[in-house]
């Protein structure tokens, strides 16, 4: 018998589909129900970081080179080098978050680059969270679970412990727009006795349900019980919360912070809660992150700090990752995105 003919045009067709293939730059392991979607598709070479550690910039930088799409994290800082690092064939940028802060997005828009994101899928769990911040530090619960551990608890005392309730209370949201108005939603149960909020711009239709009353940041401060801040980082809003902000608030305030670290000058928040100018904070967002464990925030008893997890539940994060996921390969086909950032 006749041996067989090789023939090259298997190879090269292995080799031309591996060409067709769009490559995908990934910067982080991601939940699996996004990983899994990616890995479907079909249609992308799919390279990542293969850790639950930030990527270093270096690393980001080799990576990300000759990338068609790009799926990062907010800690993943996207600007003019990586943007120049990845060159021209970069078409989308999806990035797992509801923020977008750390995209330099008039550089991606000179570029022509689309850019998805994940609001809407965080929304619920971060009201939730910043509820739970608000109650554990209005009402001490990480000091009084400390009180237990190591036997401060001796007996009960009438004034022992006390802290601040929301029944009759008046609350200010600082930015009432998605995140804001759920937080408000899951507030008003509490027997809140009226909402402000303050912002760019009045919400009617988002300030109907609760009653909120639209007024200017001073006075929001200087009225407030309770003063929530989830609006995002804008140059306008760096740096907002500030001494001026704090001067104006009540002694038995409390203040929250669930959107971004530099809203807040810290410093300055830090004076607020030494000298008693404001009762307590809570923040699930600060500058840096992490923050450093010797940072004087983390002296105070009065200050509760989260590891920036208003997002964090299984069935949230998984969703985001979906999004995510979604986002990138309808940017990669040209399609229009589930949740796109216009640009």
């Amino acid at each position: 018998d006749a041996l067989p003919i090789w023939s090259p045009a298997p190879v090269q067709a292995m080799r031309a589909a591996a060409r067709a293939l769009m490559k995908v730059f990934v910067t982080r392991r991601i939940p699996p129900e996004g990983q899994r979607l990616l890995a479907e598709a079909g249609t992308c070479d799919i390279q990542q970081w293969d850790s639950d550690e930030p990527i270093p910039r270096p690393e980001l930088l080799k990576g990300v080179a000759g990338s068609h799409g790009l799926l990062c994290l907010l800690s993943d800082k996207v600007d003019k080098e990586v943007l120049d690092a990845a060159g021209p064939d970069l078409k989308v940028i999806s990035t797992l978050s509801g923020g977008f802060d750390h995209l330099s997005l008039e550089e991606i828009k000179t570029r022509g680059i689309r850019v998805g994101y994940t609001p809407d899928a965080l929304t619920d769990a971060t009201a939730e969270l910043a509820v739970a911040l608000l109650l554990a530090t209005c009402r001490r619960l990480l000091e009084a679970a400390d009180m237990v551990k190591n036997g401060g608890w001796k007996t009960w005392a009438p004034l022992w412990m006390c802290g601040y309730g929301l029944s009759e209370s008046t609350v200010g949201i600082v930015g009432l727009g998605r995140i804001g108005q759920a937080i408000g939603h899951r507030l008003k149960p509490f027997g809140v006795k009226k909402f402000l909020y303050t912002g760019r711009q009045l919400r009617p239709e988002n300030a109907a349900a609760l009653q909120a009353e639209f007024v200017s940041l001073e006075k929001l401060a200087a009225d407030s019980d309770f003063v929530v801040v989830s609006c995002s980082l804008t140059p306008e809003t760096q740096g907002m919360c500030n001494k001026d902000f704090f001067r104006r608030m009540k002694e038995t305030a409390v203040f929250i912070n669930t959107s971004r670290g530099a809203v807040v000058n810290q410093e300055d928040l830090y004076d607020a809660l030494v000298s008693r100018q404001i009762a307590a904070a809570g923040l699930d967002v600060t500058v840096p992150e992490p923050l450093p464990v010797d940072h004087p925030l983390l002296t105070l008893k009065n200050c509760v700090i989260l590891p920036h997890i208003g997002s964090a539940t299984y069935a949230t994060r998984n969703k985001m990752s979906i999004l995510a996921a979604s986002n990138l390969l309808a940017g990669l086909k040209g399609e229009e995105m589930p949740s796109e950032l216009k640009l």
